[in-house]
């Protein structure tokens, strides 16, 4: 039990932290190239500054959702073992199924 709330902990801190940086890295992008902190920046137009600031803002927050799913990817995952009577009825049902359909198609033949 105690295994299983550390692991939580760690999934909902990863989560935290993807979440704050898909809001601060797209506004200090933007807070960047408006304060004209990037060089070449202060001599664009205000249309191409805008342009380029929302371009890699957007950029940006793909990346950290990128990060994300790389980082739940390597999340360890136990191996889920199926009930065995669950598949058992499962295998039951389906040679059911296909026995029942093959004798409808054989009288629909006659």
């Amino acid at each position: 039990m105690l295994v299983l709330r550390v692991t939580m902990a760690k999934v909902i801190e990863k989560f935290f932290i993807a979440s704050m940086l898909m809001w601060a890295v797209p506004v200090a992008i933007l807070i960047a190239f408006n304060k004209n902190l990037f060089p070449g920046s202060a001599d664009m137009s205000p249309y191409s500054l805008t342009l380029l600031s929302g371009f890699l803002a957007v950029i940006s927050v793909n990346i950290v959702i990128a990060f994300y799913i790389h980082l739940a990817m390597k999340e360890p995952s136990e191996k889920h073992e199926p009930d065995p009577k669950f598949v058992s009825e499962a295998e039951a049902g389906v040679k059911h199924l296909v026995k029942s359909e093959s004798s409808s198609t054989n009288k629909k033949d006659e």
